[in-house]
């Protein structure tokens, strides 16, 4: 059994499903500003008050497997990144106690909208500036080089592209379980934010085949681009039925696809990544056989992948159906 290529799908996995869950209530946030009254705020919070804490499990199970499969590129992505990751960690502090007090508050809810609605954006914006710097490379003497070595036009770009991101997962989400005014205010947020998504996929991807010559053969060289045709063109695809359903006439049958067809195009996105690195898992520097532990302790790491990944999708998947249906049709949990 090949324990690396094992661990790395199971690290693929906690970071799609990170990516997704915690992708759309960190968009909520991203999207506060843009709701002016507290009636409307008090919706989007309740939206996902019984998610929020559960969805950033995958978080912690992906850096667990990280820690444990791959130290080697944990280390060297933990200390390259250090001050995002902390900046990250610290907006998602600040944002789970604003859950915790603003329902409770009343003077100051006004200061944990503030810290809910930053801490959102922040943490956010800081996943895709790890994500554009490590897609860039990390040079082997980073730790020593620079500190801000991470900080370039093109992390930053994709650190904006991932919040246009997760803010669209989170109008598709409130598509799905708002009705009347919210709903309609949603629709017309998702398009304009649709259309944002679309250039800013193509913006990095451009620029990732300009500027990375590897990544560039990976696409283009011989009829490689003729078998990987299909991800652009499944991302059009999806992108149009989004687009149709967010301008439809608000039919129950069509709510929920807006949310898919979000979660197709971060997939998409997720696997033209995964084609372009692979088998790097820090680009330039470490492939993921480099980069793994020893099979002794792969091994041993089976028991608890078997034991808490199907626990973690079964609570993950209990909540989602004890909470289905709009935000009015069940009681608010805070």
């Amino acid at each position: 059994m090949d324990y690396a290529l094992f661990y790395f799908l199971i690290l693929g996995f906690a970071i799609f499903m990170y990516t997704l869950l915690d992708g759309f209530d960190l968009g909520i946030g991203i999207l506060f500003p843009w709701f002016d009254n507290n009636e409307e705020r008090d919706h989007l919070m309740r939206s996902i008050s019984h998610v929020w804490d559960g969805n950033e499990t995958w978080l912690v199970f992906g850096g667990v497997i990280l820690f444990a499969a791959f130290p080697s590129a944990y280390a060297t992505i933990t200390s390259t990144f250090y001050l995002p990751i902390m900046l990250m960690l610290f907006a998602l502090i600040f944002r789970g106690v604003a859950f915790e007090y603003r329902f409770k508050s009343d003077t100051s809810k006004k200061w944990w909208d503030i810290a809910f609605s930053s801490g959102s954006t922040i943490a956010a914006f800081c996943q895709g500036l790890i994500l554009g710097a490590v897609v860039e490379g990390i040079p082997a003497n980073a730790s020593e080089a620079n500190s801000l070595i991470w900080l370039t036009p093109f992390a930053i770009l994709t650190g904006f592209a991932v919040m246009a991101g997760y803010a669209l997962l989170a109008t598709s989400y409130l598509y799905m379980k708002s009705r009347g005014e919210i709903q309609l205010r949603v629709a017309k947020q998702g398009r304009l934010l649709l259309i944002l998504v679309i250039l800013a996929m193509g913006a990095v991807s451009i620029w990732t085949i300009l500027d990375q010559a590897e990544i560039r053969a990976r696409w283009f060289d011989g009829l490689n681009f003729l078998w990987l045709s299909p991800l652009p063109l499944a991302s059009a695809v999806l992108s149009y039925i989004a687009w149709k359903c967010f301008a439809s006439d608000h039919k129950a049958k069509h709510e929920s696809w807006p949310f898919w067809c979000s979660a197709g195009l971060f997939l998409l996105g997720f696997a033209g990544l995964v084609v372009g690195l692979f088998p790097y898992l820090v680009p330039r520097q470490m492939t993921l056989w480099e980069a793994a532990a020893p099979d002794s302790s792969l091994s041993f790491l089976v028991y608890g992948i078997v034991i808490f990944l199907p626990l973690i999708c079964a609570y993950t998947l209990w909540g989602y159906r004890v909470f289905s249906g709009k935000v009015e049709d069940y009681e608010e949990g805070y």
